[in-house]
């Protein structure tokens, strides 16, 4: 069919946000992706790699924001419900969830940077690098950054442009990745991506 463009269309699972929070421990190990649960990959390594950097981002983010990792934070996205591994917030929206539980869920939208760490081989490795690419343009997180840790520690930043993100070279364990994190009070984060896997 000539001049005809293809239109996907999106077949969606049975699950909603209800069932992803009824799972044992509110449905910790998963997302809920276009109505259907999930599994979120994560180890060891990828944990400390996700403490690290937190720690990181913590140590220089001011008192305007709230650095969220793990602990049933959750966002929305067109998808469903995400659960990005570090993801910086305003601290009003983190104090509305935290104290007035509204929202439970935070809109994607409020997101001024989210970082995934990709385990690799994984069934979660191609949503962070592909699917979450579309899906956090598309509610304006400003920053979107993929680290990997395996066989070194690398980090890819993408940008929030016009025509959606933009990316550079990757920042490899031994040079310094620079990021201004545009907040109420803007910060900039700096560190050597191989001190995500130090002790």
């Amino acid at each position: 069919m000539r001049g005809v463009g293809l239109i996907r269309v999106v077949e969606f699972g049975p699950y909603t946000v209800q069932d992803l929070h009824e799972l044992p421990e509110d449905g910790k190990g998963f997302e809920l992706e276009d109505g259907w649960l999930v599994e979120v990959a994560t180890d060891p390594r990828h944990h400390w790699v996700t403490r690290n950097l937190c720690r990181t981002i913590e140590a220089v983010s001011g008192a305007s924001v709230i650095v969220c990792a793990g602990g049933g934070w959750e966002i929305s996205t067109p998808a469903g419900i995400r659960k990005p591994d570090v993801f910086v917030i305003p601290r009003e929206v983190a104090r509305a969830a935290i104290l007035d539980e509204s929202p439970k869920v935070i809109p994607g939208r409020e997101v001024l940077m989210a970082a995934e760490v990709v385990s690799p081989g994984s069934s979660s490795e191609r949503n962070d690098r592909v699917r979450k690419v579309g899906e956090y343009a598309s509610v304006g997180i400003s920053q979107y950054w993929i680290v990997d840790h395996q066989p070194e520690p690398r980090v890819h930043m993408l940008t929030l442009g016009e025509h959606g993100y933009s990316a550079t070279p990757p920042v490899l364990a031994g040079t310094t990745l620079t990021a201004e994190i545009d907040a109420d009070k803007p910060f900039t984060v700096t560190f050597d991506p191989a001190a995500l896997l130090e002790f």
